[in-house]
């Protein structure tokens, strides 16, 4: 049996025939532990989560889990998601599933400065592959990430187009390098469209009552018939529930684009950028299953996102759906 699962071709044809029958009358499957346990592969991706659950609401991650779950499975492989007793020195649970065998590599997210893990599995020869640039070291091309800067221009560009000509920006506090990233986007778009003014602009973390509180300054400054465009999703919902309190209406009194396409702009009507997060899983998996050379120069990709229009930033009565690149 074991010749007719693992080498058909050393088998007779009148004896596979016959014994794969048998296999098929009993419903036999190979177990994929012992089939590990003789390969020394778990067959498996290791993916830290966020234990401290710092901005779950709209979490884009949650949706790119899915996607690589759906992905490895497709593949033969699994994803163990698991956390870290400290999420700024997380190396003691990379180092426990590494020698508990456990995953074959790991799957980086939340990547950002002064981030220990990239050197930590280059040095133990352990395969990963992030979602998400690795800030520190440009060397490092294991990844493939989703381009901020871009997005959020083409958001700018997109808000110019519909009039507005007072377009300001509700971002993360500075040293966020996805939000710096995000953010000089809208610096480069307002300065090419000579609409640029340092002062329309807030800083929130990625909470609701903080974006609220940013967001009404920012409203305060900017007045009616002014846009915003937002670093999140999250940060958006706290600019739509000021404008909901002071009797404005996004698209119609405010402009208001934001960023990830979660459910809470489709739920609201918000005009989003959409993170293409099933092809950033298959590129994760197709680096993790042919293991290049992490420093490859070829290794980074860099996806744009789309611009789904809804009514808060065009006039409302007009509330269909498109995408733009």
């Amino acid at each position: 049996m074991s010749n007719v699962i693992n080498s058909p071709e050393r088998v007779a044809p009148e004896t596979l025939a016959r014994v794969q029958a048998e296999i098929d009358r009993l419903g036999f499957r190979p177990s994929r532990a012992a089939q590990s346990l003789k390969q020394e592969r778990a067959g498996a991706w290791g993916l830290e989560l966020n234990s401290a659950g710092f901005g779950r609401l709209g979490a884009i991650l949650d949706i790119f889990l899915i996607e690589l779950t759906t992905g490895a499975a497709e593949r033969g492989s699994h994803v163990v998601p698991f956390t870290a007793a400290d999420s700024a020195a997380p190396l003691p649970a990379y180092e426990r599933l590494v020698a508990s065998r456990v995953a074959d590599g790991f799957v980086l997210t939340d990547t950002r400065r002064d981030d220990p893990r990239p050197a930590w599995l280059e040095a133990h020869h352990v395969p990963y592959a992030a979602f998400g640039r690795v800030w520190d070291d440009p060397g490092i091309t294991s990844w493939v990430d989703v381009d901020g800067a871009s997005g959020v221009e083409a958001a700018v560009h997109h808000l110019a187009g519909q009039g507005y000509e007072r377009i300001g920006y509700l971002g993360w506090p500075e040293g966020s390098p996805v939000g710096d990233d995000r953010r000089s986007g809208w610096v480069r778009a307002t300065t090419d469209l000579g609409l640029a003014n340092p002062e329309w602009q807030a800083r929130s973390t990625q909470s609701l009552p903080s974006a609220c509180r940013a967001a009404a300054g920012l409203l305060d400054l900017l007045g009616r018939g002014a846009a915003i465009v937002c670093a999140s999703d999250t940060l958006a919902l706290g600019a739509w529930r000021v404008l909901l309190e002071r009797g404005l209406e996004p698209g119609v009194d405010i402009g208001l684009v934001c960023f990830d396409d979660t459910d809470i702009a489709e739920a609201l009507d918000l005009s989003s950028l959409h993170q293409p997060l099933d092809r950033v899983a298959d590129r994760v998996l197709h680096l993790l299953a042919t293991g290049p050379d992490p420093r490859d120069p070829a290794g980074g990709l860099l996806l744009p996102p789309e611009l789904v229009v809804r009514s808060s930033s065009k006039p409302a009565g007009n509330r269909t759906t498109r995408k733009e690149k």
